[in-house]
């Protein structure tokens, strides 16, 4: 309808024959409702889909949804890029049965359970399979999603791609092994302190020359258990060196055995330092 000052109104409106005595058909009588307000709100919560829905798609992070039957009602471009799933491919389908590995499978579920039981779970993995083989994964938050009335109808997982991160830590994690290894099994005596002078490492071949073995070494202090009393200073002096960045090259380090024995060791004492660069041990 169009006012007399130009206003649109938009009426629901029940239309009815209206008839005279006699049943003839005299006219029709019209009853009402304003809808116009409630037709604005409308638009604007459509609007508002729109762009939730837009941003969802589109979003440079990983963004599923399911159902309250753990089926798939969301799966933005980031996710099918990951996964190697188009949209059409998994709408519909069941998540965690189509999608994730049996090793994960019953973690992954109670996860959607607690979101759909109003429990939501912060950073949680999540690997993507296809085919057999693991695509990448993933770092979530599973979040409840609610209707209109608060009522739950699913669940929300917005990720996080760790794949490469995840790759860097198992590599990172491979040299390390491989470091001890080296350590260990070296044809010469090798040795560490924490900044305490504690022993952290305790090679095979420093366990054979001083007849102690690692596990009778490990948590002791080097100076005062394996150096004679003579010594002790000047090896506490190298050993602090090192603990303050100035390495020694080239230190005859006199070792006492378990059995009283004496060796002498030409020493290198290199600092040892964590990810952020400070001294661990010497």
């Amino acid at each position: 309808l169009l006012s007399k000052f130009g206003e649109r109104y938009t009426v629901l409106l029940n239309a009815t024959t209206r008839r005279d005595a006699n049943g003839l058909v005299i006219g029709v009588v019209g009853v009402g409702q304003d809808i116009t307000r409630l037709n604005r709100v409308m638009a604007e919560s459509k609007s508002v889909a729109d762009d939730l829905t837009r941003l969802i798609e589109t979003a440079n992070a990983p963004i599923f949804g399911v159902d309250t039957q753990g089926l798939v009602t969301e799966w933005n471009q980031k996710l099918a890029e990951l996964s190697g799933f188009s949209k059409r491919e998994t709408i519909g389908s069941p998540l965690v049965e189509n999608f994730i590995s049996e090793k994960y499978k019953g973690s992954v579920s109670y996860v959607l359970l607690k979101a759909m039981n109003g429990e939501e779970t912060a950073n949680f993995k999540l690997p993507l399979m296809k085919d057999g083989k693991q695509n990448a994964v993933l770092l979530l938050n599973a979040t409840t999603r609610r209707g209109p009335n608060g009522e739950v109808i699913g669940v929300i997982g917005v990720g996080q791609d760790i794949t490469l991160i995840n790759a860097m830590t198992a590599e990172q994690q491979r040299v390390a092994d491989d470091l001890s290894r080296l350590i260990d099994s070296a044809n010469a005596p090798i040795f560490g302190v924490d900044t305490s002078g504690l022993v952290t490492e305790w090679n095979r071949k420093s366990a054979q020359m001083l007849g102690y073995d690692k596990q009778e070494t490990v948590g002791k202090n080097f100076v005062d258990a394996f150096i004679q009393p003579e010594n002790r200073k000047s090896v506490q002096e190298v050993l602090h060196k090192a603990l303050t960045g100035v390495e020694t090259a080239n230190y005859e380090l006199p070792l006492l055995s378990k059995h009283g024995a004496r060796y002498t060791v030409l020493l290198n004492a290199t600092t040892r330092r964590d990810n952020n660069g400070v001294s661990l041990w010497g």
